[in-house]
């Protein structure tokens, strides 16, 4: 746990003015919630997804984020994958909530943060075991991503006056699936695609090496981007690793392919990948 806390506070660290309103006790109790045994691995479809749902819109609702839709829901279909057999259709969403910017003309322009909730549940194809009828727990992937989405709304509701542009926050569902979820977005965005300037991506942001790693994909995407994420993570005593050229393989790929600036933030990948054995005790 404290290695996940360490790096969660090195991330919230690169986005936000100060810390003072993020705490341990939150970012602890949030990621607990999504690991329980009792949300089964967070797949998409069922109870589990739609307790989970709840969650996180209790919270987009607490720290005071707008609505672009009903409940904050933006429902869409994904196909489940399988062992074996026909893939299921079932019901999940995206959960969408937004900050309004304060400039006249700049608040017409978006931020995006997103995080993935959904894991792998019971297991399936895409798990790195062959253990079956077992809790995915999903501790780093992404329960990391999505507690550090929460404070970070939190942050910037705290200072949404000193906002010029409005920032969206997207807790996108089944990824897992193929990125389901914001594939989806991007072709029914919310917002006007050529209006989204940046969409900064957190998948895995609970492990924090001894050297301090934070490995940033897309920073070729935008000017100076490079430069930018080095010079900043050595100011904050991170060691960056930026990659000008690769984009990485989660949800902010879904808006690269729209001509869309992008940052994927992660700390890496480690052996209990896709395991049951991804806890929230590393």
């Amino acid at each position: 746990m404290k290695n996940v806390l360490l790096v969660l506070f090195a991330v919230f660290s690169i986005q936000i003015f100060a810390q003072e309103e993020i705490t341990t006790q939150e970012i602890k109790s949030h990621i607990q919630f999504l690991v329980s045994d009792k949300n089964a691995g967070r797949i998409p479809g069922g109870k589990e997804n739609k307790r989970v749902v709840k969650y996180l819109i209790k919270e987009f609702k607490k720290v005071g984020l707008q609505s672009f839709t009903k409940k904050y829901k933006q429902e869409f279909n994904a196909d489940l994958k399988v062992d074996q057999g026909e893939k299921p259709s079932v019901k999940t969403w995206n959960l969408v909530g937004f900050i309004e910017g304060n400039d006249p003309e700049l608040k017409n322009e978006y931020i995006i943060l997103g995080a993935h909730y959904d894991h792998l549940g019971l297991g399936g194809p895409s798990a790195k075991s062959d253990k079956r009828g077992v809790v995915y727990h999903g501790a780093d992937d992404n329960a990391s991503g999505v507690s550090a989405l929460l404070e970070i709304a939190e942050k910037l509701s705290y200072h949404k006056k000193e906002l010029k542009r409005s920032v969206l926050f997207i807790a996108f569902g089944a990824e897992e699936q193929g990125l389901l979820g914001s594939k989806y977005f991007v072709e029914h965005s919310l917002v006007p695609l050529n209006q989204i300037k940046l969409m900064m991506n957190m998948d895995m942001v609970g492990r924090l090496n001894a050297k301090k790693h934070v490995y940033v994909n897309g920073a070729g995407t935008f000017p100076g981007g490079k430069d930018f994420m080095k010079d900043l993570g050595k100011s904050l005593g991170l060691n960056p690793i930026v990659f000008k050229g690769s984009v990485g393989g989660s949800d902010h790929v879904s808006f690269y392919k729209k001509d869309i600036s992008v940052m994927g933030l992660h700390t890496g990948g480690h052996e209990q990948y896709h395991t049951p054995e991804d806890t929230i005790d590393l």
